[in-house]
């Protein structure tokens, strides 16, 4: 008989977005007169069109392979050369990254969980996550052993846990014990807060004296509206010798229906081997992409390349205002109600604490049910979540504008 694989049954039940889509789906069923004016700010999905440079690109690159002279088939598995020194050149300038450090992938949701393919599993590392938490960083730790069975409040054992509250703005306290691999995202999903350059620094010199590694996710970089602000985690002295970092075009340039994200992975951060050699992770990442992936296609990396043409760069500085925009009226509406509020100025979510006597699903039910209105419960994100709810700004302006009236007039 075909063993499955024990660590799936350690998760809970369902993943928090398939979850609140069962949620809505048995609301609309049983509320068909509903549905029309249902707005959704749950997940982090994009609504505005992809910007002209990025379809334009992607056009011309579907007639190239159209045609025998200029088709292509197979291309190489790390990413076209045009692409990678596009990233290089526009978004590490001055950071000592070259186009040989980024691997382009289809997004940084299965980079932030391929990328345990690479590291012992089953009790080999000692794993650091912030909570609340992307779940992604947390189930796939989950599937492939690294962690025990979770408690009551969904902490699993083997897991160190970083709180993050409003107490220290959303940025964790550096442990008291040595860990091997760190999970840090900032911009935060789903706190909405933003790393100083001084926090940054404490991290790498902590990894640096411990010999770990950092998982960095600076998926929402290009909403940072601080200057002083780090977009990169190449910016902090000695990030080169222990850190990886995640990025996307799912929210900045709305790839995400298109898939397209890269993964940075200097030459200079290395692991320890069961022997005791210090090995290249970016040999390791090569030799598992080379393996598990075809890369990304053709004209979806042509649209990638024309986003950092000048007409891409300015169509989507256009797509960040709006959202940003968006973050900015729902902010606003928050706070004139008397919740307390955070995030949504250096990323397109605003965190919420709920209302006094209200858990995070109690307030997910109350969005819905009254207000019509979809929200992320906070809990979803780990159980330093609970009390709080998240806002997407990511809609349409005429949408967010009705979702701050039915705040105003349903809490």
């Amino acid at each position: 008989m075909a063993r499955i694989n024990d660590n799936f049954l350690k998760l809970k039940a369902g993943y928090l977005f398939p979850e609140i889509g069962r949620r809505v789906g048995a609301y609309t069923d049983a509320n068909p007169d509903k549905a029309a004016s249902l707005i959704k700010c749950g997940i982090g999905d994009v609504t505005e069109a992809l910007p002209a440079a990025v379809r334009e690109a992607m056009h011309a690159a579907v007639d190239e392979l159209g045609n025998r002279e200029t088709f292509r088939g197979y291309g190489p598995e790390q990413g076209y050369d045009f692409l990678r020194e596009a990233v290089a050149e526009n978004c590490y300038a001055g950071l000592n990254i070259g186009a040989g450090d980024i691997f382009i992938s289809d997004g940084s949701k299965c980079d932030t969980g391929n990328v345990l393919d690479i590291f012992a599993a089953d009790g080999g590392n000692k794993i650091a996550i912030t909570d609340p938490v992307y779940p992604v960083y947390v189930d796939t730790n989950v599937m492939i052993g690294n962690t025990g069975d979770a408690d009551d409040e969904g902490r699993y054992e083997g897991l160190v846990y970083l709180p993050c509250t409003a107490e220290n703005n959303f940025v964790p306290a550096i442990p008291e014990e040595k860990v091997d691999i760190i999970y840090l995202c900032y911009p935060n999903n789903p706190t909405g807060a933003s790393a100083t350059r001084e926090q940054l620094t404490a991290w790498v010199n902590y990894a640096k004296e411990n010999d770990a590694i950092i998982l960095y996710d600076a998926a929402y970089e290009a909403f940072i509206q601080d200057e002083n602000v780090p977009r990169s985690i190449y910016e902090i002295e000695g990030a080169h010798d222990c850190a990886l970092e995640f990025r996307s075009f799912s929210k900045n340039g709305g790839f995400t229906g298109v898939r397209c994200g890269y993964i940075t992975i200097p030459e200079t951060v290395t692991g320890e081997s069961a022997s005791g050699e210090r090995v290249s992770i970016k040999q390791l990442w090569s030799r598992r992409t080379s393996t598990k992936f075809n890369g990304a296609s053709y004209p979806v990396q042509r649209g990638a390349e024309a986003i950092f043409s000048e007409a891409g760069k300015a169509q989507v500085a256009e797509l960040v205002e709006h959202y940003m925009g968006n973050a900015k009226l729902l902010r606003e509406a928050c706070t004139e109600i008397g919740l307390k509020v955070f995030g949504g100025e250096n990323a397109p979510y605003v965190w919420v604490a709920c209302p006094e006597g209200l858990t995070s699903w109690d307030m997910f039910d109350k969005m819905l049910t009254e207000a019509n209105v979809v929200i992320t419960p906070g809990s979803g994100f780990g159980a330093a979540g609970e009390g709080y709810f998240r806002i997407s700004a990511f809609n349409s302006r005429e949408n967010v504008i009705e979702v701050c009236k039915r705040l105003k007039t349903y809490l």
